[in-house]
């Protein structure tokens, strides 16, 4: 299938792109939403820590990158979400819209290892466009797959603790 990658720099989005890879996918575009006013977001949906270094993620793949700013609040927190104007989430489905249309992708790559909250509004707003949505790191133990990522050559930097 054709993919858009949702990368946000941390190693969890890099590992996931990789793993599509694996399983025969083809990344075609990157995509990332970050803070429209300064540099990090108190975000229930998104790392923006690191967004900085997206766009060299895209030059590196010779990919499109494209890129849409969020406010990073959270309307709608439960669990199961519903479509809220104003919500974060619809900052990403306005970004997955605009792929789709423009590149025609077919699903989408996540790095989501462990939250509910973030899985569901991804497959949430995969279902409303008609992509499929790829998380190959969910709920794999946390310990294995780092051990994993070092084994196959990704070379992680904390930048925020």
């Amino acid at each position: 299938m054709r993919v858009v990658a949702l990368v946000s720099g941390g190693k969890d989005s890099c590992y996931g792109m990789m793993q599509c890879v694996s399983a025969g996918h083809q990344v075609v575009a990157l995509a990332n939403l970050q803070p429209a006013v300064k540099d990090e977001l108190d975000s229930y949906m998104f790392q923006t820590v690191g967004h900085e270094g997206v766009a060299l993620y895209a030059a590196a793949m010779g990919l499109p990158l494209y890129q849409e700013h969020t406010q990073g609040e959270a309307i709608d927190k439960a669990l199961v979400y519903r479509a809220a104007e104003g919500d974060e989430v619809e900052d990403l489905f306005r970004l997955l819209r605009r792929v789709k249309e423009e590149v025609g992708v077919e699903a989408v790559c996540s790095g989501a290892v462990l939250s509910d909250y973030q899985r569901l509004r991804v497959e949430n707003v995969c279902a409303r466009l008609g992509l499929v949505s790829l998380g190959y790191l969910w709920r794999r133990e946390q310990d294995s797959l780092l051990r994993e990522m070092m084994a196959a050559g990704v070379q992680a930097v904390v930048i925020k603790a």
